[in-house]
C-alpha cells in the first residue's frame, strides 16, 4: 500500500487539472484553481492518510490520454478505475452522476428523486461540489431546476462549453 498520492498536472483545453493516483487507482482529476482546492485537498490526504508525491504513473498518462480523447470528441465512456473518498453519502452521490449520460444534463432535483431523497436537493448539490474527479464523474451535467447553468468548480464557462462538447455543438476549445 502506497504512503503517497502520485500527482501530475494536464493542461486542459479548459484549465489545468491536478490528477492524483494512489494504488493504480484515480482519486483525484479536480480543477487546480478551484476555489475549495485547500479543503478538497485535505479531505482525500486525510482520508487516505497520505501525502501528495509528483511523478508520473502509467494510471496517470493513461488518464491524459483519455482526457484528450475526450475532448478531441473520440472518446465519450472512460475506463479509468476510481477511487472514491468522502463520506457514504457524497459516495453515493458521485456513483449516481455517472448514471447520468454523455451528452445528456440532469437537475439537483431529479438527481435527488434519482437518489430517492427528494428532499436532499442542497446536501445533492454540496456533494455535488465537492466532487475531486471532474469531468470522469461528470458534475458538470448537472444544472438548474429552470435549466439554467449553476455553479462549477472548474467555472461557468468551463461548464458551458463541456456540456456543449457533449452536445456535439461546435466550439472552439483550443
Amino acid at each position: 500500500m502506497s504512503s503517497s498520492i502520485a500527482i501530475q498536472y494536464y493542461k486542459s483545453p479548459l484549465g489545468e487539472l491536478v490528477l492524483g493516483d494512489f494504488n493504480d487507482q484515480l482519486c483525484l482529476c479536480d480543477w487546480r484553481y478551484r476555489s475549495m482546492r485547500t479543503e478538497v485537498d485535505a479531505r482525500i490526504l486525510k482520508g487516505l492518510a497520505v501525502v501528495f508525491e509528483e511523478k508520473p504513473t502509467p494510471l496517470l498518462t493513461e488518464t491524459q490520454n483519455q482526457l484528450q480523447a475526450y475532448f478531441e470528441r473520440k472518446l465519450d465512456v472512460f475506463t479509468i478505475p476510481l477511487l472514491l473518498v468522502g463520506t457514504p453519502f457524497q459516495q453515493t452521490v458521485w456513483k449516481a452522476l455517472q448514471t447520468v449520460p454523455y451528452g445528456k444534463s440532469q437537475t439537483y432535483m431529479g438527481l435527488s428523486k434519482h437518489l430517492e431523497n427528494p428532499k436532499a436537493i442542497r446536501a445533492v448539490a454540496a456533494a455535488n461540489g465537492a466532487n475531486a474527479i471532474a469531468i470522469l464523474i461528470p458534475c458538470h451535467r448537472i444544472i438548474g431546476s429552470n435549466q439554467e447553468l449553476v455553479g462549477y468548480a472548474g467555472g461557468l464557462p468551463a461548464k458551458r462549453k463541456l456540456l456543449a462538447l457533449e452536445q456535439g455543438n461546435q466550439l472552439e476549445l483550443f
